[in-house]
């Protein structure tokens, strides 16, 4: 059996006006993630990681941000997407570890209900998916509340 790692990064700006998405559900808050698609950083990063796993470069180069095809587009159909195009490949996921950095708002009452929407998307067990939430003690970009970013380690793997 071949084994394979992805790590994925992901950082977005919190603006007014926009919804917040992460991890495929839609969190009440003040403001949302800035960016071309819904703009959801735990999807995205989860998708880097996947695709770098898999030798399948990065979301930039399958789902550009400069196409009207993704623009405003759920992320949960970029990972979708993503997951179909490593198990084109052979590959199948075996787990996912990720992380939320953000100050504000606090997201671990969320957390269950991300798992249950990410698994349904990628056809995984909860028990598979990994999410965490930090804050950065107050310091960057992060602990001044412009943004919030993720990260996401997979393993995949392919008979």
């Amino acid at each position: 059996m071949k084994l394979r790692v992805g790590l994925g990064y992901d950082v977005h700006r919190l603006v007014e006006g926009r919804d917040l998405w992460l991890g495929g559900i839609k969190i009440e808050y003040s403001r949302g993630l800035e960016g071309h698609s819904d703009a959801d950083v735990l999807i995205h990063s989860i998708c880097d990681a996947l695709l770098g796993a898999a030798n399948l470069r990065d979301i930039g180069y399958h789902f550009p941000d400069n196409s009207a095809t993704y623009k405003n587009i759920d992320s949960k159909i970029l990972l979708r997407d993503t997951v179909k195009l490593i198990q084109e490949k052979g590959f199948a996921i075996e787990n996912i570890d990720a992380t939320v950095c953000a100050e504000q708002p606090k997201l671990k009452d969320h957390i269950p209900l991300m798992q249950q929407t990410l698994a349904a998307v990628m056809n995984i067990s909860q028990e598979d998916i990994s999410i965490k939430a930090t804050t950065t003690e107050k310091l960057g970009f992060v602990g001044r509340m412009e943004g919030i970013a993720a990260q996401a380690v997979v393993l995949i793997s392919k008979p």
